[in-house]
């Protein structure tokens, strides 16, 4: 098919999510370490052994692989696949496995780059240990996760945190004078959008939020990404997460 064309490459990669291929096959679609987002086409699932390997495709698993590459072929293939973070409990929790879904259906929207960038990837194969990991904060996970990668798509709020502050999406910043309305994150969730940032995620359990300032703060992350990518508008899980948390 390839001849000697065909580069093979052995990587880490994140299932973001899977398009059926004919009968027997599908597109897996990834975050990787070494090619950024990427599609790869997967054939001959008909089989146990392949029914096995569909299993692996889950969105926001984590995967070690091995890669083939060709000009002559429109999509990279894959070659030997198996788990590089073995889940313990994200699988297994609703809240968890729920959050997943948002995590890997977010970054498919938003990570259109078919370049390695290693700070985002590492960071979201991280989040996937932490949140496997993860007993006491989980209903805070999907809001410190949308704090922390913002910063790896290139926004963040450009100043310090003052006391009694708003923020302003327009300008990307703390400040002490009230924005306009379509560009003001209120003073509450201006000072939780810093203590997320602040926050180490093994410890975001002493984030005290109830149901009510999860929603409003999620409303206001999802204002402050529309402003800078759209494509946030777009995400199918975000009213899941909001019956569940």
């Amino acid at each position: 098919m390839a001849g000697s064309t065909m580069k093979r490459y052995t990587a880490r990669g994140v299932v973001l999510g899977t398009i059926k291929y004919g009968d027997k096959g599908v597109v897996v679609q990834m975050l990787t370490s070494s090619h950024g987002r990427q599609s790869y086409m997967v054939q001959g699932l008909g089989s146990r052994r392949g029914h096995s390997k569909l299993a692996l495709f889950q969105p926001l698993f984590a995967l070690e692989f091995e890669g083939l590459e060709s000009p002559r072929m429109q999509m990279h293939r894959l070659g030997e696949v198996h788990n590089g973070i073995v889940l313990q409990s994200t699988p297994f929790d609703i809240k968890k496995s729920t959050i997943a879904l948002f995590m890997a259906e977010v970054l498919h929207r938003l990570v259109k780059e078919s370049e390695a960038n290693e700070l985002l990837f590492d960071f979201v194969w991280g989040s996937i240990e932490a949140l496997d990991a993860a007993t006491e904060g989980v209903a805070n996970f999907h809001l410190w996760f949308l704090s922390h990668l913002c910063r790896l798509l290139g926004f963040s709020p450009g100043n310090e945190y003052m006391p009694d502050a708003w923020f302003n999406i327009a300008e990307g910043l703390y400040t002490l004078q009230e924005p306009p309305r379509e560009y003001r994150i209120s003073q509450e969730n201006a000072l939780i959008l810093r203590d997320m940032l602040e926050c180490d995620v093994r410890y975001l359990g002493e984030i005290g939020l109830n149901r009510h300032q999860r929603v409003d703060f999620l409303a206001a992350l999802l204002a402050y990404y529309s402003y800078h990518l759209d494509t946030i508008n777009s995400v199918q899980s975000i009213r899941i997460l909001q019956e569940v948390f």
